[in-house]
């Protein structure tokens, strides 16, 4: 036994019932229902079902009404007296159209072997759970699709590139190509880590056959470097000062532009190190082939954190979406558009001298926390292309959680700070501020996870499609991410290999947390902070 309610009844010749009307029956099938029927919901004892009209015939319904408006017996002659008489049903227009029409979706009612109609609930959410609770529930779910460019982009670099590659092949003889200054900016609080870097480095450069190069070293405090043909270091004068008051970083890059410090060409080419910054053969003969080739003033490829000894697995994990990220977005936009739609990273950043020292890094504060964001975003404006570089720089992932989160807030106020600054056009930024915006408004995505099961909403087809993608894509880099930074070691060890992956896939509830205390620290602290992690393997209390 079910009940079937009707939202607008019109019966013809026989009288009209409420609009309350109910009546209860045992056999749905034989229900007369004509093709105009607009909204039946079938109410049984714990389910309730609901079904729009798509008949196309009509069908018999023996029926017995429950509530009837007063004086319904006698404008309907004959129902009191034989309750089981057929009645022709007909609904008029639709109830609310422009709210269930949003809200509703097509089901099909079909009986078990038990007789039972079967089919999924609809409801009004603006009945249940009220307006103020049913807007902000789907404002939640329509925020989670500000990151599907970014994740289409990710998705068409993982599908259309290889991302495996095992050697980078020489396209011109080393001999060939322009000279290549390898730049690494530091604070100075780690000279034993820069020098130990640079030998091996240089030992890297020798081995894959570069002759064209030297190695700038450029700080706030001296490293007393072994100098030479190979080596140079630059110490930033306490008193120097840009145009606009640069800070940081930024400050330090600006000053080696300076007609007086810097002995570069403009068509020479110059490679951004952060300091702990390892080269590797494949990675030289990329950039030898990127800048012989010339097309392009400004390129960068892939860093990985997993090649060398790891200190804090949770964060190299964690960063293996990172390492995604790189071949997925970084590398399509770049190959395809050759434009950084989304920005770039502050490491493997290689520029052409001239278009370097034109775009300038003096771009006072709001250029000074993410200092490579900005960069990129007004080369981007004037015009300048860029390219991605083939082969790996490796890198560390931060040794503390402490720092690991530090890490992401200042990112994110960089890239706040970039996208809302005057001097960039929005159409030169406007996936960078999706982009953004997914980052700062995850606090609230991540409530759906909790919200969604206790106020669940009436399915959107395409909506749902798209937010399952997002998770589809999102869950696959991490998978990808570690088998890019563990592949080369454990490609013989499937066991292991195996479980770094799980291990990758457990750590995205620590990733979700610290971006979204990231986001919070990020959006309501100062924005003039730029935070150095810890780099020194000796100082750390692991």
């Amino acid at each position: 036994m079910c009940t079937i309610s009707y939202l607008k009844k019109d019966f013809t010749k026989n009288g009209v019932l409420s609009p309350n009307f109910t009546c209860q029956t045992s056999n749905f099938e034989s229900t007369k229902i004509p093709s105009t029927l607009d909204w039946i919901t079938l109410r049984g004892t714990t389910t309730i079902w609901s079904l729009e009209s798509q008949f196309s015939s009509r069908r018999t319904l023996t029926a017995i009404p429950s509530v009837r408006s007063p004086g319904d017996a006698k404008n309907a002659p004959g129902r009191a007296q034989n309750p089981t008489e057929t009645m022709d049903l007909r609904v008029g227009r639709p109830i609310r159209r422009s709210l269930r029409c949003v809200c509703g979706m097509d089901h099909r009612v079909r009986g078990d072997s038990t007789g039972t109609a079967v089919a999924k609930e609809v409801f009004d959410p603006f009945e249940r759970y009220g307006a103020t609770i049913t807007i902000t529930m789907y404002l939640l779910r329509l925020m989670s699709l500000l990151v599907l460019p970014q994740c289409l982009c990710n998705m068409l670099g993982l599908l259309f590139f290889n991302g495996f590659r095992d050697k980078v092949v020489l396209k011109a003889s080393p001999l060939l190509a322009p000279f290549v200054c390898f730049r690494v900016v530091t604070k100075g609080d780690y000279p034993e880590l820069v020098r130990d870097n640079v030998r091996k480095n240089l030992e890297t450069c020798y081995e894959a056959g570069i002759e064209n190069f030297i190695f700038e070293v450029v700080s706030d405090k001296p490293i007393h470097l072994v100098q030479g043909s190979r080596v140079r270091e630059v110490n930033v004068p306490p008193n120097y000062s840009t145009k606009t008051g640069a800070r940081y970083k930024a400050r330090a890059l600006q000053y080696c532009l300076e007609n007086e410090v810097s002995i570069l060409h403009d068509d020479d080419w110059v490679v951004h190190l952060d300091e702990e910054t390892l080269l590797s053969e494949n990675v030289v003969c990329g950039i030898l082939n990127f800048v012989t080739e010339g097309k392009h003033p400004f390129g960068q490829g892939v860093i990985t954190y997993a090649n060398h000894e790891v200190v804090n697995w949770l964060t190299t994990l964690s960063d293996s979406f990172r390492v995604a990220d790189d071949m997925g977005k970084l590398r399509f936009t770049f190959s395809c558009f050759h434009k950084p739609l989304f920005g770039w990273k502050g490491s493997f950043v290689v520029t052409q001298a001239g278009a370097e020292r034109r775009v300038t890094f003096d771009h006072g504060m709001e250029g000074s926390i993410a200092e490579d964001c900005f960069f990129s975003m007004i080369a981007y404006r004037d015009g300048y292309t860029f390219d991605f570089i083939e082969g790996e720089m490796y890198e560390k992932s931060p040794f503390t959680f402490w720092d690991f989160l530090q890490q992401r807030k200042r990112w994110l106020q960089g890239i706040y700070l970039t996208v809302h600054s005057k001097h960039i056009p929005w159409k030169n930024k406007i996936l960078l501020a999706l982009s953004l915006y997914a980052w700062a408004t995850m606090p609230l995505t991540t409530c759906q996870v909790f919200l969604c099961p206790l106020f669940p909403l009436p399915r959107w087809p395409v909506t749902d499609a798209m937010v399952a993608l997002i998770a589809a894509v999102n869950l696959y880099m991490y998978v990808f991410g570690v088998l890019k930074s563990f592949s080369h070691k454990y490609r013989s060890n499937f066991l292991r290999l195996v479980l770094y992956l799980l291990a990758g896939i457990v750590t995205v509830p620590f990733n979700v947390l610290i971006e979204n205390t990231a986001v919070v620290m990020g959006m309501y602290g100062q924005k003039d902070e730029f935070y150095i992690v810890k780099k020194d393997l000796h100082i750390i209390d692991v």
